[in-house]
């Protein structure tokens, strides 16, 4: 063994050791080695942060993006509402199906990104069906972590692993040869966890489903039962022509006109915002009554609306597009004095204000006319956008707390079918091999950015540059020991251990070590280390280099057995209120699982 071979191993042995004690950050650590490894001589600085312009590393950014679309135009979201509605609230249909739905977005985008999107859904699942978020969390993040073995572009190490088989000159993997893995290692894994629930916390108070007040909180605290009214307006309305603002004031006095449903191209009805837009026939107005007096019924048929059916109390199924939000006036503000009415708020700010509370007593009649003292705290409904713009002017009010219905808002929802069809396109390119899969990954991209499902602010924002550097930063490790013999001291040690001993035994050795060193160090960081091993293994021994690649890849997956194996595990902690010992109990019999799977299956379709 080399001097260089020595510092080389040193410094992943500090590597492995910090990142277990998790001190200090994975991506500080990443570029902590790609500072020392060039003093050892075995790379140069060039060579340490050649990772930057790899284009796997390109690729992942890029899907990240593409993960934001889905995000912000509701896609993710709306398939998740739509596992409890078609669970009918049965516990074991609603595990099942929100396992299937996870694996199925994390095939095509950022595991970590599923987990982050689908916790609040899983949240609200939960408390809408009275179930422990203990007992769906893990069901999540199990489901994650085996979404990483179904496509070549689901997870990072698959890429990693792609890009070392590539590099040593034979063919790639294409996009669904992970498939015929994945599949049988998600059912054994939903199996599992229908078996395995009955152990899982199912009392414990989660620090991520600590209250947080909802439109349904709200509608209770204010009184706003019973104010909403959906109409449409009669071909021969005397408001047909006028504009929202005019009609608040006088034919529709003691009503807040929140918004009108409108028919769109292609038989769609979109939300349109009252200000400055005008009464037509057909429209949909959506009305808050809020003065106490007001005789609605001889008021719409005065004013020819005739009332529709509501969903959801007080407009809680418009939440994607009406707001609601605390705010409380400061002591500097220019509307102490000033009632809602005097203030205008609803023709300089686009808010309607629904209820003033003072103390713990909330004033929710005559509220136009309530003169705003300091410390007032006001419920104000209006588009999101409105919400978010008057937030950031402390000279009138001061943000006190949005919904939690907040952090499910789509904004672009409109754009819904642009992000289907961008994404059913890019898996096509990627699966038809017509471009590369980072060519495809780009003209999604930008794709998504010219039909307005993305803008370049929250483009850039949901790129999750730690994981980048972290990968970057472990790169350089598996130049380094090709450099100085240690992947083939790694492969000759293997090798002797194994034997003559069946090739699936090998194989098995394998994906135990990459599972074992992924309970300390990231997936993606085992994935660089362990890759150039295993083809350096399977060219000694004379066997399929795919079937080697594919066992590394499946066991860097295998990530089930600590909270810190992954930051799929590591975002589930809080909400679901596990412990380290929770990981260890239900992931370790899940991974040998996976291991008599991969031993079984892998060798079928790559002979070895």
């Amino acid at each position: 063994m080399t001097l260089q071979l020595q510092l080389v191993l040193a410094l992943l042995v500090v590597a492995i050791v910090l990142f277990a004690i998790g001190r200090p950050r994975t991506d500080v650590v990443a570029l902590l080695m790609m500072a020392a490894l060039p003093f050892t001589g075995a790379i140069d600085v060039g060579e340490a942060i050649a990772g930057f312009a790899d284009s796997n590393i390109v690729l992942i950014a890029l899907l990240f993006v593409i993960g934001e679309g889905l995000v912000r135009t509701g896609v993710a979201r709306k398939m998740g509402e739509s596992i409890v509605h078609h669970s009918g609230g049965d516990e074991t249909r609603l595990l099942v199906g929100l396992m299937l739905v996870v694996a199925l977005v994390g095939s095509i985008m950022s595991s970590t990104g599923v987990v982050a999107i689908f916790i609040p859904i899983v949240l609200r699942i939960a408390r809408s069906t009275g179930i422990s978020p203990g007992r769906l969390m893990m069901p999540l993040s199990v489901a994650a972590l085996c979404s990483g073995m179904m496509t070549l572009v689901a997870t990072a190490p698959n890429l990693v692993v792609n890009g070392e088989v590539l590099r040593e000159g034979h063919d790639g993997f294409q996009f669904f040869s992970f498939t015929p893995f994945g599949i049988p290692i998600l059912v054994v894994a939903i199996a599992w966890m229908l078996i395995a629930r009955r152990w899982l916390p199912g009392d414990a108070q989660a620090e991520g489903a600590a209250k947080r007040p909802g439109f349904a909180d709200w509608i209770e605290s204010y009184g706003l039962a019973g104010r909403e009214y959906r109409v449409r307006v009669r071909p021969n309305s005397p408001l047909i022509g006028q504009l929202a603002a005019d009609v608040e004031d006088h034919a529709l006095l003691g009503t807040h006109v929140l918004a009108f449903e409108r028919l769109a191209r292609f038989g769609r009805t979109r939300l349109v915002s009252p200000e400055g837009a005008r009464i037509h026939a057909g429209d949909v107005l959506l009305l808050d009554a809020h003065a106490p007096s007001l005789d609605c019924e001889a008021m719409l048929e005065a004013q020819g609306l005739d009332a529709l059916p509501l969903q959801g109390a007080w407009f809680s199924d418009y939440a994607n597009d009406i707001g609601m939000a605390e705010m409380i006036v400061p002591m500097n503000s220019r509307l102490v004095g000033a009632s809602a009415r005097h203030a205008r708020l609803r023709a300089s700010h686009k808010l309607a204000v629904l209820g003033v509370k003072r103390g713990k007593t909330a004033e929710v009649k005559r509220v136009e006319e309530v003169k705003f003292q300091v410390g007032d705290t006001l419920l104000v409904a209006g588009p999101w956008s409105a919400i978010r713009a008057l937030g950031s002017d402390p000279g009138r009010l001061i943000l006190l707390d949005l919904p939690a219905e907040f952090d499910d808002v789509a904004p672009t929802a409109s754009r819904a079918p642009f992000a289907i069809a961008t994404l059913l396109l890019t898996i096509a390119m990627m699966v038809s091999g017509v471009v590369s899969n980072v060519h495809a990954a780009l003209i999604g991209s930008l794709l998504l950015g010219a039909t307005g499902c993305i803008d370049l602010r929250s483009a850039y924002r949901s790129i999750h540059w730690p994981s980048l550097v972290l990968i970057v930063g472990m790169l350089p490790f598996s130049l380094a020991l090709q450099r100085t013999g240690g992947v083939d001291l790694a492969a000759d040690i293997l090798a002797a251990v194994a034997g003559d001993a069946n090739p699936r035994l090998i194989l098995a050795a394998l994906f135990a070590v990459t599972a074992i060193l992924g309970m300390f160090i990231s997936n993606t960081a085992v994935a660089v280390l362990m890759a150039p091993v295993a083809l350096a293994l399977a060219e000694e021994l004379h066997a399929s280099p795919h079937a080697f690649a594919m066992t590394v890849a499946l066991g860097a997956s295998t990530a089930f057995m600590t909270p810190v194996s992954s930051p799929v595990n590591a975002l589930v902690v809080g909400p679901g209120g596990y412990r380290f010992g929770d990981f260890v109990r239900i992931g370790t019999p899940l991974a040998v699982m996976a291991l008599v799977v991969t031993v079984v299956l892998v060798p079928l379709v790559y002979p070895v």
